[in-house]
């Protein structure tokens, strides 16, 4: 496991398993929730299901408000879902970005599936500049979370399920491959 990943869990964070390119099915539509990487990582006494979502420029895809566009019944069957996993009563203002939404709930369904203690959705960044993190925090912020580089926070959904969120700042030499 990456250190900059380990030190979004209280030492030792241990790496029990992590599957690539994971995809997790959420309802309406005919398209998965595809994670970067679904991980199981224990640390103390606990076990959190993780998606861990690999970012350098590229944006977190379209926003709230140009994805329900027109929405089809799966369309808002989805954001009916998630909102209800993240504990939202309504779809949340237009300029967050969905995928951080579906990667969000990827965790949750699978921290439920999987029987852990908590999830956690993860950026892992190799941006420079960290592009996009404003686009985190603001999420992260529907949460009741300050996001800050290279920290994770945790919180206490409605459903009384735990969620970490973290922006980890990837090793930079592995822009240079």
């Amino acid at each position: 496991m990456p250190n900059e990943i380990a030190r979004m869990f209280d030492p030792p964070a241990e790496l029990l398993l992590a599957l690539p390119e994971h995809k997790v099915p959420l309802e309406g539509g005919n398209r998965e929730s595809q994670n970067d990487v679904f991980a199981l990582i224990r640390f103390g006494d606990q076990t959190c299901a993780a998606t861990i979502e690999g970012k350098v420029n590229e944006p977190f895809g379209p926003t709230v408000g140009e994805w329900l566009v027109g929405p089809s019944q799966g369309k808002q069957d989805r954001m009916g879902q998630l909102c209800g996993l993240l504990g939202f009563e309504e779809a949340p203002p237009s300029h967050i970005r969905y995928q951080l939404m579906h990667r969000t709930a990827s965790a949750l369904i699978e921290a439920r599936r999987f029987k852990t203690d908590e999830a956690a959705m993860i950026v892992h960044s190799f941006s420079p500049t960290r592009m996009w993190f404003e686009d985190f925090a603001s999420f992260a912020s529907l949460l009741g979370v300050e996001a800050k580089p290279d920290q994770s926070n945790t919180v206490i959904l409605r459903s009384g399920q735990r969620l970490r969120l973290g922006w980890a700042t990837g090793n930079g030499d592995f822009l240079a491959c």
